[in-house]
């Protein structure tokens, strides 16, 4: 019989009074100390670089792990590890939730299909350029995991959370000893990458008078933007934020009955299937809003229940949780002979994905071109909140396309995105044929983002 008292009682608890302790002390030191403002470091990345040297420094004073002792239940780390994991799925979720009304135009449609393809693109010139550092790698640091580079599009292109999944994989299935640590610690990097690349690119920009917009006046919102007509009332019988958090509840409970029953008919890939939480839950959030739709339509139900601006902020509260958490969970001690091939990986990721993101920005987005690359840069190298950072910058309105776009890219990136996925577990099997596909993959790719430029059609003369 536990005893209130016991910290196995309030271990979790103080985990997660730590991690937002952690992230107003950031919003106090971002907001008083200007080379933080300037630099662009999220919030949670930073309150998670602030735990990670309080952290070091307690394991220094009396050579324990912080988040391991009785405070944290004995196994604070597990805990992060597993905020990380299912922040990510809720995180997506609620996005899912969020109902859109707006009507896309032709060109619209294909410029959203090309940000998605962009993405995935982005994504397979990362896993090609750290993939080549890791087989190379392996030449010169004995044992070094083969597939470790693989990592670099998990922890740059899709975020703390997926970077966590597959170095879990990576180290549960295939031996990668601190394979959980590098994944989050290439994550990490990613949003230092983001940082200063976006510094020296608005910084350019400024140079050369091209900067004529900055971040938007921030002051009350509307009515219409908290709450649109025939919605269920903020208070009543039940708080609408309850309504919200119970929907996301409901579709990851569904989430994971899909992941049990898969698991259950390919046991051999069940790491990977619990690896796609997120993926599962955006596809449960979808089928709870159609048939939410379907019970409004035929007149079962009368109002609409879910909310975008509540859906939002719970969004970005699972993501602020999931990358201090993420950051929080690394172990440098693990990482002690890897740091040289980490930083290679971070710097080539973040040269590689600057460079040909502009050019496809400079290319295919013409008439926002500073728009689109600042937001995808952004979201390629951190998360989709870290090109809103951005963009901010320098389209403070939003009166680009380029926010939608970070939005709608979603299901193209996720239908041509999810190959990538299952060949990451090839990798440490397979690595010089997964380099092959990979390569093979990113020229088809291109081929369909290229496609107007390289099939262009000749006009009929009279």
């Amino acid at each position: 019989m536990e005893n209130f008292w016991d910290f196995n009682v309030w271990g979790t608890y103080h985990v997660i009074a730590v991690l937002l302790v952690s992230l107003l002390a950031a919003n106090i030191l971002k907001k008083s100390i200007k080379w933080l403002q300037d630099s662009l470091i999220p919030i949670s990345v930073l309150g998670g670089g602030i735990l990670i040297v309080v952290a070091g420094i307690y394991k220094l004073i009396t050579g324990d792990v912080m988040f391991d002792t009785a405070f944290f239940g004995g196994n604070g780390t597990a805990t992060l590890e597993l905020l990380t994991y299912h922040t990510l799925a809720l995180g997506f979720i609620a996005a899912s939730l969020k109902s859109s009304n707006e009507k896309l135009t032709r060109e619209r449609t294909v410029e959203i299909f090309n940000t998605g393809v962009t993405t995935v693109a982005t994504y397979l010139l990362q896993a090609i350029f750290g993939l080549a550092i890791s087989m190379a790698a392996t030449l010169v640091i004995k044992d070094f995991f083969v597939a470790a580079g693989i990592l670099l599009p998990f922890g740059y292109g899709q975020g703390t959370g997926q970077a966590m999944n597959y170095g879990t994989i990576f180290e549960n299935d295939f031996g990668f000893v601190g394979g959980k640590s590098f994944g989050l610690t290439i994550a990490a990097l990613g949003f230092l990458s983001a940082s200063i690349g976006g510094v020296i690119h608005l910084n350019l920009l400024r140079k050369r008078g091209l900067l004529k917009t900055g971040p938007g006046k921030e002051g009350a919102l509307s009515s219409e933007e908290i709450q649109s007509e025939n919605e269920i009332p903020m208070q009543e019988s039940i708080d609408k934020l309850t309504v919200q958090i119970a929907l996301i509840a409901l579709a990851y409970l569904l989430a994971y009955l899909l992941m049990f029953g898969l698991g259950q008919l390919l046991p051999g890939m069940r790491s990977v299937i619990y690896g796609f939480n997120f993926l599962l839950g955006v596809l449960a959030a979808t089928l709870v809003k159609t048939l939410m739709n379907q019970l409004k339509k035929r007149g079962f139900i009368k109002r609409e229940y879910t909310n975008n601006f509540l859906l939002t902020r719970a969004s970005n509260f699972f993501y602020d949780i999931m990358v201090v958490a993420g950051i929080a969970a690394i172990r440098l001690g693990v990482l002690e002979n890897y740091w040289g091939i980490i930083l290679i990986m971070g710097v080539v990721g973040l040269v590689i994905t600057y460079y040909y993101n502009h050019y496809i920005a400079k290319t295919l987005f013409p008439h926002y071109q500073e728009e689109q690359f600042l937001a995808m840069y952004g979201m390629l190298t951190g998360t989709a909140s870290t090109g809103i950072i951005l963009l901010r910058e320098i389209d403070g309105d939003f009166a680009s396309p380029a926010a939608d776009n970070l939005v709608y890219q979603n299901f193209p990136a996720i239908v041509f995105g999810f190959p990538l996925m299952l060949l990451a577990t090839l990798a440490p099997v397979k690595p010089v044929l997964t380099f092959v596909i990979l390569v093979i993959f990113f020229i088809v790719m291109n081929i369909i983002l290229f496609r107007s430029r390289l099939f262009k059609r000749k006009k009929v003369s009279k």
